[in-house]
């Protein structure tokens, strides 16, 4: 029950914050919070992102990217241009690591305003810290494992934010249904997002890509969405007005 319990955290709160703070703050602004706030986002992503911990500053950069050339030559993750989900998440690496230590040219559009702590990326980023978050997860699984098949969710606790990415940039963009007609391939993948936290409405945000609320009908539950609203009632993040 406790590994059970491990990866629902890891799942669901590591994407809350990538969501919440990597996509809809990082990349997109859809709510202003103070700086402390911001500070502790950072934290807090780190705390529960752990071993595959990204960085405001390279996610918020990349995205952008990929809305402004996605499903072309250009885009950083696209089903359309990989030839499989590997070679995407390969591809992604490289690029998210050449943004993120400015190894690559990225014109001002794209980095404007996007939020940055760089002694503590450094630090969150470091083999370092990734492989005392690998021994940490490792040491629990050993404590708390009790049936085999238990150890078959280490190598996504390893890899939870990847495997979060791959969903929505990949099957995101093949399967599912499509609420606007858009210049990419991006799909809507569940009628009620439980799994992806409002992420999995893509063909939505493809279209409304400032919008905070990723949903658009009326069955479409945005989750995240609802946590910000809470979150701006109580004074802790502003939300923009759409």
């Amino acid at each position: 029950m406790e590994i059970i319990i491990l990866m629902l955290i890891l799942w669901y709160v590591g994407l809350f914050f990538q969501t919440f703070f990597l996509h809809r703050y990082a990349a997109h602004q859809t709510y202003t919070m103070s700086k402390f706030g911001e500070r502790l986002c950072f934290f807090l992503t780190w705390l529960f992102q752990g071993s595959n911990y990204l960085s405001a500053y390279g996610y918020g950069v990349m995205h952008r990217l990929h809305h402004a050339y996605a499903d072309t030559e250009k885009d950083p993750h696209s089903p359309k241009y990989d030839a499989n989900v590997f070679a995407m998440m390969w591809r992604t690496k490289n690029i998210y690591q050449d943004i993120n230590n400015k190894r690559i040219k990225v014109e001002e559009k794209y980095t404007k305003n996007v939020p940055e702590w760089e002694a503590f990326d450094k630090f969150a980023s470091s083999r370092v810290s990734r492989l005392v978050w690998a021994a940490l997860y490792t040491t629990f699984f050993i404590i708390f494992a009790t049936t085999w098949w238990h150890w078959l969710f280490l190598p996504v606790a390893f890899l939870m934010a990847p495997i979060h990415g791959v969903i929505i940039n990949w099957f995101a963009h093949i399967y599912g249904y499509v609420n606007f007609k858009v210049n990419d391939t991006s799909k809507n993948l569940l009628p009620f997002d439980f799994l992806m936290m409002g992420e999995g409405y893509h063909n939505n945000h493809h279209t409304h890509s400032g919008r905070a609320n990723f949903g658009v009908r009326w069955f479409e539950i945005d989750i995240t969405y609802c946590i910000m609203v809470v979150l701006d009632k109580l004074g802790m993040i502003k939300l923009n007005k759409a």
